[in-house]
């Protein structure tokens, strides 16, 4: 499958941009919004990264610009790529009925040290009542290192502020260099889906930021590594959650490239992988990355970002994702 949007819309779903007025944005970008349904509110919610760059990647690679196929395209007067966190709402119909850019003043009283300045790709989501939000920051070293962070948001009638920051260390090797995308298991708290094959899942003091690997599966064979998406969720008896895979290649002039695919994996209670779809792009671009998916009734609703660039909410049937599971290659263990 090329294109998972379209074959949604074949079956009835639905999709929708996620805009935010220019005057708020200066024309950048939107991109890799996270997806949470708030029960105490009854409302889809979600997080939205604003960015201060432009990300251009050349499709086909016909129109490449002079550094490579991948660029990022910044301010003359300030070479940061940075980001910030928007907290919205949903209607029922999928309009944004809500927007707050979040208050992180609080922590934010240090001077970035590299390049990546900001919280990015922020999960939502609720562990013991508490609302957080959940990614990667690599502006508190000289040379980028990547630590999942884990921050609780408060949201008021017209404001949304963090007011607690822990930043997450390894269970194991405390010389990794960049922890990313590990994804939040909604009925477990405190536990992540670190990596997906082999199956690693860690549990996370949320005080002292400290974490332990509390299950390790065996992996199967697969053709690429298989990197962290969304929350992971509860089907039936079963864990669910959206994954994705990057390839990370030079170009013909040696500039840097990438495609990605996403799929969705499943584990039985015991977190051992039953079930894989076929991987697939959203709407056939190489670069797309998604973080958010709700189980609703019978709905999934599934947010993403399109190079880097645009923002949207799609909806189809869970029945949709369980046939697109029944229909993915045999898990083979090695």
């Amino acid at each position: 499958m090329n294109n998972f949007v379209q074959a949604c819309l074949e079956k009835g779903g639905k999709i929708k941009p996620i805009l935010l007025p220019s005057s708020v944005t200066g024309g950048l970008g939107l991109m890799n919004p996270s997806l949470y349904y708030r029960k105490d509110k009854k409302v889809l919610a979600g997080i939205l990264r604003q960015v201060n760059y432009t990300f251009y990647h050349s499709e086909k690679k016909l129109f490449q610009h002079p550094y490579g196929p991948l660029t990022y395209i910044h301010p003359q007067d300030d070479i940061h790529l940075r980001t910030w966190n928007w907290y919205i709402e949903f209607d029922e119909n999928l309009n944004l009925t809500r927007a707050n850019k979040i208050d992180t003043s609080r922590f934010d009283n240090y001077e970035p040290q590299w390049d990546f300045v900001g919280l990015e790709d922020a999960r939502l989501f609720e562990w013991d009542g508490k609302l957080y939000t959940s990614g990667v920051r690599r502006d508190t070293t000289p040379n980028g290192v990547g630590r999942m962070e884990l921050c609780e948001i408060e949201v008021e009638e017209n404001k949304v502020t963090e007011i607690s920051r822990v930043r997450i260390e390894t269970p194991v090797d405390p010389d990794s260099y960049c922890e990313k995308n590990w994804m939040p298991v909604l009925d477990n708290p405190y536990q992540y889906v670190k990596w997906s094959n082999p199956t690693e899942v860690v549990k996370v003091n949320p005080h002292e930021g400290t974490s332990e690997v509390v299950k390790l599966t065996k992996g199967f064979s697969l053709n690429r590594d298989i990197r962290g998406g969304s929350q992971v969720l509860r089907l039936g008896d079963r864990y669910v959650a959206l994954t994705h895979e990057v390839w990370l290649y030079k170009s013909e002039a040696g500039r840097k490239d990438a495609i990605y695919w996403h799929r969705f994996i499943e584990w039985d209670s015991d977190w051992n992988v039953t079930r894989i779809s076929r991987d697939f792009h959203f709407m056939e671009a190489d670069v797309e990355f998604s973080i958010g998916m709700v189980f609703l009734d019978d709905n999934a609703y599934i947010t993403f970002g399109f190079q880097d660039n645009a923002a949207f909410i799609l909806q189809t049937d869970i029945e949709h994702i369980n046939q697109m599971l029944d229909e993915g290659p045999p898990v083979q263990y090695l």
